[in-house]
């Protein structure tokens, strides 16, 4: 068994296989136990879970396991990532664990696990249940896994996520086309919405398991965008298959990702005296034009490393109060210490309201230099400095963009592949330079 279990975004694969076999979630419950602050007593554990049809096996595995070592495990069913954050720090549980795979298809599942305070495990706890798990000196329980308690928590987590509207209703905005990717928002940010007083069009709201993220939610926002314009909405919102990000659309169908959301938001905090720190954090991922924005204003962008974990971290060391991703991911951390994209949305809501001003305005102080993101996907993850012809390409193309953009060249945390992301002044020529780039690599290590 690989001792290396956890990614950027916890632990991640093909379900049913390892690390997602019986036996390894097994033992992962039972090892998450063992690794908690204070070990003593009999730890009350929450669990949730997104819609695919291998969530409920794998968290009855995971339960047992937890069982196992002493604690007691309920479970609220199908519901968001960040529900099972707020819940487990509001209501006292020793941890929270979520079942789901994001934004990735059915067939692929896995495992996050947040602290007893509503964050994510740490690297440091996570290397430690790793080497229990590798300890072959215990065994992990046998039997048929049973089926584990329900509680409804539904609406206490809604209650929490109502907070970032404060009351405020955009009277410009009435009309929202929602798309739950078929996932973990399916029941809860249709209600929620539409009893806040929105008249509600609904898509991605029918799970069968294997849908999920299947041509919609926040990584497909292309289906979102026609219905906008189609159903003459004001704004869209779509989520990932777990919840905790949101990916806009204006009400004349352009997308409005996280990088104008951020903007949006810290410009409205800082007049209004919100925005901790007078700094907002971002990933390496983030237009170099929301650096510019923002330093127009005179707030300082704090870049940090692709993962919302690693964006919260840079949040609290230095008590900021607005952080997220490119991807959807927007952290609020007065509300909660992860991303949530019902949040997110409402916090938008919030700032039309505040400010009067219809999305596309509001995304529109956002200008952003031409980006490409291409993905590679890769037999091995393989440090691209010492392939000869991908070292000369990159280090040629840094060169070029000296002063007027940025290169980054990273591997995904959570699937098997190289992301290569040029900004530039003209989109021609940064796409010619990230084909060459890929094709260096692909030719060494491409799948």
């Amino acid at each position: 068994m690989s001792t290396k279990l956890f990614g950027t975004d916890g632990v991640r694969g093909r379900a049913g296989s390892p690390p997602l076999d019986s036996r390894t979630v097994r033992r992962l419950g039972m090892a998450l136990v063992k690794a908690l602050p204070g070990g003593a007593g009999r730890p009350a554990l929450l669990v949730g879970r997104d819609t695919r049809e291998s969530g409920e096996a794998i968290e009855r595995d995971l339960a047992h396991g937890a069982a196992a070592a002493g604690a007691t495990v309920v479970s609220a069913g199908v519901i968001p990532t960040p529900a099972v954050a707020h819940l487990t720090r509001s209501q006292g549980f020793a941890a929270g664990l979520v079942i789901s795979a994001s934004h990735n298809p059915y067939h692929d599942n896995g495992i996050k696990v947040f602290s007893g305070g509503g964050e994510k495990f740490t690297e440091a706890l996570e290397a430690q249940v790793e080497a229990i798990i590798a300890d072959a000196s215990w065994q992990e329980p046998g039997g048929a896994a049973p089926a584990v308690a329900f509680t409804d928590e539904e609406e206490a987590y809604l209650a929490h996520a109502r907070r970032a509207l404060d009351g405020r209703f955009p009277g410009h905005a009435r009309r929202i086309a929602v798309d739950c990717a078929n996932g973990a928002t399916y029941r809860v940010a249709p209600a929620l919405l539409r009893g806040l007083g929105f008249e509600i069009t609904a898509i991605g709201c029918e799970p069968d398991g294997r849908n999920i993220n299947l041509d919609c939610g926040s990584t497909h926002p292309e289906r979102l965008a026609r219905l906008v314009i189609e159903a003459r909405c004001d704004l869209g919102v779509a989520f990932d298959g777990d919840g905790d990000r949101a990916i806009l659309v204006d009400d004349a169908g352009r997308v409005v990702d996280g990088d104008a959301v951020m903007l949006m938001c810290a410009k409205q905090m800082q007049a209004a005296g919100r925005l901790r720190g007078g700094a907002v954090v971002a990933t390496v991922m983030s237009n170099i034009g929301l650096e510019i924005a923002l330093r127009d204003l005179g707030i300082e962008l704090v870049r940090c490393p692709v993962g919302d974990k690693y964006v919260m971290e840079e949040l609290l060391r230095d008590n900021l109060s607005l952080g997220g991703e490119q991807s959807g991911h927007v952290i609020f951390p007065d509300l909660l210490y992860t991303g949530d994209g019902i949040v997110t949305a409402l916090n938008v809501l919030r700032v039309m309201a505040e400010t009067g001003r219809p999305l596309a305005d509001l995304a529109g102080d956002l200008k952003t230099f031409p980006q490409v993101l291409l993905n590679l996907r890769v037999r091995e993850k393989r440090d691209w400095t010492a392939i000869p012809a991908a070292a000369r390409a990159i280090a040629d193309v840094e060169a070029k963009l000296a002063g007027r953009g940025r290169l980054l060249v990273r591997y995904s945390g959570t699937e098997p592949l190289l992301r290569v992301m040029i900004e530039g002044e003209r989109q021609d020529e940064i796409q010619a330079w990230a084909e060459r780039i890929v094709a260096a690599i692909k030719a060494e290590i491409g799948a």
